[in-house]
């Protein structure tokens, strides 16, 4: 039809006709009344053609109902043949108009005959007639087939579900079904995600996308089901030791200082990595380990963060963050583990597969990783772009976390109820998924960092070349530095005293002139001036960086300021906001409580006798390198690989407890006899104490010389293990309190934890003796016990 038009529309031009012409009524030449008669024809024969062309041909056999429906309605194709026909109709018509009105010239009336006898040479008898009849039945015909495929498209429509007529279900088993259904009415735009998975404003496509990609909606039963796609379990590999970091200096990237600042750290510690590797992998006497898909992303370094790290590198900023991502990196390498980086908001939603749109939606497809290590940063971006994902996904998920989290401010409704909650925290995790810089609790997983290890060169030549009176100051930025004249002016009488103060060269920093200020140096010069000095002073901050420990580990005597009172959450302006009440009785607690003299002294610089008294101490005091285990490359391999291997299955149910007493002692045990689950730690390093009042259960371990273990807790949150300590209980009531499991001797009151997320070591009460699941620890490891690897 289209091409007949098209041959009409060239030979019917005015231009044919470039003079003008008489026709009389009765002239044998093709008259406008003809020719508007064979353009009525071929118009109505095309409607009808398309029309239902169109009905019959829409639905075949696989189509959706979306596709269906779009090809029913006319797609942006057939709209515009029908357009185009519409078009050339009107100008013929134009044109014939234009024919009749011409003057009586016979000029040029011979091209009229010969169009006239081509036109009746194409003509089969009867036709002009036939398509008058048809022309003047058009209207009753149009209203019929149109009648016809409202008729099919509502009956289709209602056969697949995609008009929005469906009824809401009313299933006790998904409660939240109509009030979801009412918010995609009045929502379902606000996001273009939505339409992406085929919302399309109908209850009908409300209600697949609630049963199908969300689960707030029973599975509607006429809906194929069995075209769901089945996944596929990821097939195991076994993971093996490497020794070249090439390919992980090229993931990591490049285009950032913070970037540059970790690839070279990685580089410098090559050696180390590899050495610690061998050991390991001698060690674990080639066990199998399975290699695990893991996604690293740092939030903290993405744009969206503010990336507040990167333009400080070279200004003296805090580092310390960089150093354990740099360090976490060259682990996970290390060890064999197949590694995706991501530092922009872009790689993140790649390696996801979230969905087009602002992070509404979920994922429909299993998580392509084992595990997610991230932060708090990459945690709040992870939860803007999954949508519901992340609560199907959050046990993937490890959050480096510098200062910890504690259970009170992890769980979001008993953080809010007791005023626990913080601007960090509340993400009701569980709290061994926070991964913190050194051990602070044993809530959280002590992940660490590393330190240079020095080999039996360079030990020597440390020894040999150390400057008894020459001390290097911790603070690299010249705020440090105020209000601090007084004990330096002490300092002086003794020692030269360096220092690493960033500056620009038209502004040199506000300190001391007795101070040798070397400006910000590489990590290679910093290391050099440690291995002359023979003591590192602290000013009070920053809080628990690694550059105490690099100094300790290059033989300088570490001396810090004494916290009187204890800095917290409750006292001081830099740990307001952050999830956790540990009070902080000094600048580094680890190297106070795990180091501890003649490494580290710590003293009240408010008392200048006392301040003094430990210079003079300090330069009669001569000490070698040290650097504990847990922070060497093979410590933290060690623990990384531990974590990885064995620490699944977070939420098991509680099993029954029998427990035995220790000889000589008053701790339980688990007893030998007795079929123990799967537990990891093991259940023979288990240790049940009670604390004294008013007692945190990680003092009472460390007490005893053992660590607080709150993997244990599900084994003694029972009324057993009240009756193997001999207490008396009146009644045991389960209770959403961070202190139980607990007992109080005046009230004989007993109580039992009721909510798993709240188990914690940290929490501590006047009122209560707390029971405390305590275990041993290997050597130099805290993080692990003696039969953890």
């Amino acid at each position: 039809c289209f091409q007949i038009f098209q041959h009409l529309h060239e030979h019917f031009s005015v231009e044919h006709f470039s003079h003008s012409c008489s026709l009389s009524p009765g002239c044998p030449g093709p008259c406008p009344c003809r020719i508007f008669v064979v353009g009525i024809g071929f118009f109505s024969l095309c409607f009808l053609m398309t029309s239902l062309g169109g009905q019959f041909s829409a639905k075949r056999p696989g189509d959706t109902p979306f596709t269906m429906r779009a090809e029913v309605l006319g797609g942006p194709e057939s709209r515009g043949v029908l357009r185009k026909i519409s078009d050339m109709l009107e100008v013929i018509m134009k044109r014939m108009d234009t024919l009749s009105k011409l003057g009586n010239t016979t000029t040029d009336s011979h091209r009229l005959d010969e169009l006239s006898s081509a036109l009746d040479r194409i003509q089969p008898i009867g036709l002009v007639e036939r398509i008058q009849a048809i022309a003047q039945n058009m209207s009753d015909m149009a209203v019929r087939v149109e009648q016809i495929l409202q008729r099919s498209m509502a009956n289709n429509r209602v056969k697949d579900g995609t008009t929005g007529q469906c009824e809401v279900p009313k299933d006790p088993h998904y409660p939240d079904c109509p009030s979801k259904v009412d918010w995609m009415r009045a929502r379902w735009t606000s996001d273009p995600c939505y339409a992406f998975y085929g919302v399309d404003g109908s209850d009908c496509s409300f209600l697949i996308y609630l049963s199908e990609v969300e689960w707030f909606c029973p599975p509607l039963t006429w809906r194929n089901q069995t075209t769901t796609p089945t996944h596929k379990p990821f097939p195991k590999r076994q993971s093996a030791f490497r020794s070249d970091i090439e390919a992980l200096l090229e993931q990591v990237g490049t285009g950032k200082e913070s970037l540059s600042f970790m690839k070279r750290r990685m580089r410098r510690l090559t050696a180390q990595w590899a050495s610690a590797a061998r050991r390991l992998d001698d060690s674990l006497r080639s066990q199998w380990r399975e290699q695990k898909r893991i996604l690293v992303h740092v939030g903290f370094l993405t744009e969206e963060s503010g990336d507040v790290f990167s333009p400080k590198v070279l200004k003296g900023g805090p580092l310390g963050e960089m150093v354990q991502w740099a360090d976490i990196l060259t682990a996970l390498h290390v060890l064999g583990h197949n590694l995706k980086i991501s530092v922009s908001l872009k790689e993140l939603q790649g390696f996801l597969g979230v969905p087009p749109g602002r992070g509404s939606c979920p994922l429909t497809g299993p998580l392509p990783f084992d595990l997610i290590y991230t932060d708090y940063h990459g945690l709040q971006q992870m939860r803007q772009h999954m949508g519901l994902s992340l609560r199907k996904h959050k046990c993937h998920i490890r959050v480096i976390d510098t200062f910890g989290t504690e259970p009170a401010y992890n769980h979001e409704d008993y953080a809010t109820l007791h005023g626990y909650r913080t601007n960090w925290g509340y993400w009701n995790l569980n709290c061994r998924q926070y991964m913190t810089m050194f051990p602070h609790t044993p809530d959280n997983s002590f992940m660490g960092f590393v330190a240079e290890e020095l080999n039996g060169t360079e030990r020597l030549s440390i020894q040999r070349n150390k400057v008894d009176s020459m001390a290097v100051v911790y603070g690299k930025e010249a705020s440090m530095w105020k209000g601090k004249e007084r004990f330096l002016a002490i300092l002086h009488r003794y020692m030269d005293i360096h220092g690493t103060v960033y500056y620009e060269t038209q502004r040199p920093p506000e300190v001391p002139a007795f101070v040798k200020n070397h400006g910000l140096l590489p990590q290679q010069e910093l290391q050099q001036l440690l291995r002359k000095a023979k003591l590192f002073i602290g000013f009070g901050f920053p809080y628990e960086g690694p550059a105490p420990l690099e100094a300790i580990a290059n033989g300088c005597i570490f001396l810090q300021p004494k916290f009187k009172p204890s800095h917290s959450s409750l006292n001081h302006e830099f740990f307001r906001g952050k999830p956790t009440s540990r009070q902080v009785s000094s600048q580094h607690p680890y190297a106070e409580q795990y180091i501890g003299r003649p490494h580290v002294i710590t003293v009240d610089f408010n008392n200048s006798q006392e301040f003094e008294s430990a210079i003079r101490d300090i330069m009669r005091t001569k000490v070698e390198p040290y650097l504990p285990y847990e922070y060497t490359c093979e410590g933290m391999l060690e623990r990384v690989h531990a974590y990885i291997q064995n620490q699944v299955g977070f939420w098991p149910g509680s099993p029954p407890s029998p427990f035995v007493l220790l000889p000589n002692s008053s701790a339980l045990a688990w007893a030998s006899n007795i079929s123990t689950p799967p537990s990891w730690p093991p259940l023979s390093a288990l240790r049940l104490l009670a604390s004294l009042e008013g007692q945190s259960c990680i003092d009472a371990c460390q007490s005893a010389g053992l660590i607080c273990e709150p993997a244990f807790y599900r084994f003694i949150n029972i009324k057993e293990a009240f009756n193997g300590l001999e207490v008396q209980c009146e009644g045991v009531e389960a209770e959403m309190n961070h202190i139980f499991p607990a007992f109080s001797v005046e009230s004989s009151e007993c109580g039992l934890q009721k909510d798993r997320l709240l188990f914690s070591c940290a929490g501590a009460n006047t009122k209560y003796h707390r029971l405390c699941p305590c275990r041993d620890y290997r050597k130099g490891q805290v993080a692990l016990c003696r039969d953890c690897l």
